[in-house]
């Protein structure tokens, strides 16, 4: 449960400083143009539930499996984070990122693996914090399901996220939702799997994907 509230205060102050886009970072992602947009700017008077848009192409990478705030960061270009959370403990993330080359957005991917391979079990008071992934098929130039999770000893415990995380030319953008998850089931995914292909549909519009 530590780990879902850390999750939540850090990509939430990350979503909240919204920094001026330049120029090129407004035409680069058009207003509305990620899936959650709209959600994000109906008004919402539940106490319960909060939206947040942010613009910064600092903004930590939604998956971090090292609770660093480091990977992926370099060669960036823009970037726009939609996050939702909802009482007493959910939140999904939509994040696009765009970079300045291909090869910059195939080494922000290697250094997501990496910190999933150096990161993969992590113990706090008693209960440990695990993830594991797999490659994606069929979905971008390359893609990655990753889970998280609490564990007592070899039992799974409430606490954990789920998300997919597509690269497409120098786009890498992140599906991710987290709450009060039991052990990894491969429902889990159908969401952010179907939000993933949909934007791998469209990523190209504002990407370079040759």
């Amino acid at each position: 449960m530590k780990k879902i509230i850390t999750l939540s205060l850090a990509v939430l102050a990350a979503a909240a400083t919204v920094t001026p886009p330049a120029a090129a970072t407004a035409v680069a992602i058009p207003r509305g143009f990620l899936l959650y947009e709209k959600d994000a700017a109906k008004k919402d008077d539940d106490p319960e539930t909060n939206w947040k848009v942010g613009n910064s192409a600092k903004a930590r990478l939604a998956v971090d499996p090292c609770d660093r705030g480091t990977p992926a960061a370099a060669g960036r270009v823009a970037a726009r984070t939609v996050t939702f959370t909802g009482v007493p403990d959910f939140m999904k993330v939509e994040q696009v990122i765009l970079y300045g080359s291909r090869a910059s957005a195939v080494s922000a991917v290697a250094q997501v693996r990496a910190a999933l391979a150096r990161c993969r079990a992590r113990t706090d008071a008693g209960s440990g914090y695990r993830y594991a992934s797999s490659r994606l098929t069929g979905l971008g130039d390359e893609a990655l399901r990753i889970s998280g999770q609490v564990y007592y000893g070899r039992k799974a415990g409430v606490g954990g996220e789920r998300s997919v995380l597509v690269r497409k030319g120098d786009a890498v953008f992140v599906y991710l939702w987290a709450g009060e998850y039991s052990a990894p089931g491969k429902g889990d995914w159908s969401v952010q799997l179907r939000d993933a292909r949909k934007m791998t549909a469209k990523i190209c519009g504002i990407a370079t994907c040759g």
